[in-house]
């Protein structure tokens, strides 16, 4: 099993730089790679096959920074050709754009070569980085990747990738929850708890636009529009922490209170491209939420089970089976015609998931 670990780090000023010409180099590998890919296959209709060796004896600069950090450019290149490829729903690869806020780089340990030490972390060309730790790693954790990145306001993490074995004892199910997606909530429960989500990014609209429009009026390539862009992306960034810890939280007391977790498997990148749900699906983290309810449940040997999202969750009636042919978004209320029961839509799906989910594990 793996498990992450990130911490902040504080590189001197000669750091900086090397890691910023890290980044640069890793998306110009990138974005050559899928240049190249693109125009081979139109001229031959065949893959290449390149690597970031192919570039280094006409680009000699990228022998400067980590090699490592470019193969892994190579990688995930690959992997989102593989997307692509296995569901083309998810788009084609995207070249890599130097404007983008949130630069990363990722390293693996070979030989060594990445040591944790006290109040540092030794890196490949870096050397010793000053590292701020605040929680200890399990000494029979094997370190295996580190992946190092800048945030808009400008501050420096590292996230230690560990791998691990731990024999899990698989838990009876017993407790089954059901959960249906709610832009509003974020969810309701299948006992009838909604998650009450805050929707921090509703809360600093207001301060949120009163500061772009501020920067918007900023000469650009001024210091006053850098430190204004700071002031914004500070803003993003709180919104940020204050929706991870609560989906922290939220997770956590759900993994303790169930042995499995009932969920539809929504495309939730599609959702907030539809027409006005983008900024509610991206402002209450489902996606987030989903990927730390999977590994908290799993590390306690329980489950998460992934309903078909064709699954008519909330035209099934959860009282006596009867299925509505046709239920709009806009009906908010479910009312059986065949039993007679009424009750909140949202309920009433989120005990449908319930059922199909103990129906998938139980049989």
């Amino acid at each position: 099993m793996n498990r992450a670990f990130k911490f902040r780090i504080y590189p001197n000023r000669e750091q900086q730089e090397l890691i910023a010409k890290t980044f640069g180099c890793v998306r110009f590998v990138y974005n050559r790679m899928l240049s190249d890919r693109i125009a081979y296959y139109k001229e031959t209709k065949k893959s290449l096959h390149n690597t970031p060796a192919d570039y280094k004896k006409e680009y000699e600069w990228l022998g400067e920074v980590d090699s490592l950090a470019l193969a892994n450019a190579q990688l995930n290149l690959n992997k989102a050709y593989a997307n692509f490829f296995r569901d083309k729903s998810i788009g084609f690869p995207n070249f890599k754009s130097k404007k983008k806020n949130h630069k990363s780089y990722t390293t693996n340990v070979v030989n060594g070569n990445i040591k944790l030490g006290t109040g540092e972390l030794v890196l490949p060309k870096l050397k010793a980085v000053k590292m701020k730790q605040h929680r200890e790693i399990p000494k029979d954790y094997t370190l295996k990747s580190v992946t190092i990145s800048q945030t808009a306001t400008g501050k420096y993490f590292a996230s230690l990738l560990y791998a691990y074995e731990q024999d899990i004892k698989v838990i009876e199910p017993k407790v089954f929850l059901g959960l249906d997606y709610s832009m509003k909530e974020l969810f309701i429960s299948s006992e009838g708890v909604p998650a009450a989500y805050p929707r921090y990014y509703h809360q600093a609209l207001v301060k949120l636009k009163k500061e772009q429009r501020k920067l918007s009026k900023c000469q650009k390539g001024s210091q006053n529009r850098n430190k204004q862009r700071i002031k914004v992306a500070k803003l993003h960034e709180k919104v940020r922490d204050q929706r991870k810890d609560f989906l922290h939280k939220l997770s956590r007391q759900i993994t303790n209170a169930a042995d499995r977790v009932c969920i539809e498997n929504l495309n939730m990148k599609g959702m907030s491209r539809a027409l006005h749900f983008g900024k509610s699906v991206s402002d209450n983290g489902f996606g987030m939420f989903v990927s730390m309810l999977d590994y908290k449940l799993k590390d306690q040997g329980k489950d998460l089970i992934k309903i078909d999202k064709w699954f008519p969750s909330s035209k099934l009636c959860s009282s006596c089976g009867e299925k509505k042919a046709e239920l709009s978004l806009s009906e908010r209320i479910y009312h059986c015609e065949a039993c007679g029961i009424i009750l909140d839509r949202d309920y009433n799906a989120s005990i449908n998931i319930k059922n199909e989910g103990m129906r998938m594990t139980l049989g």
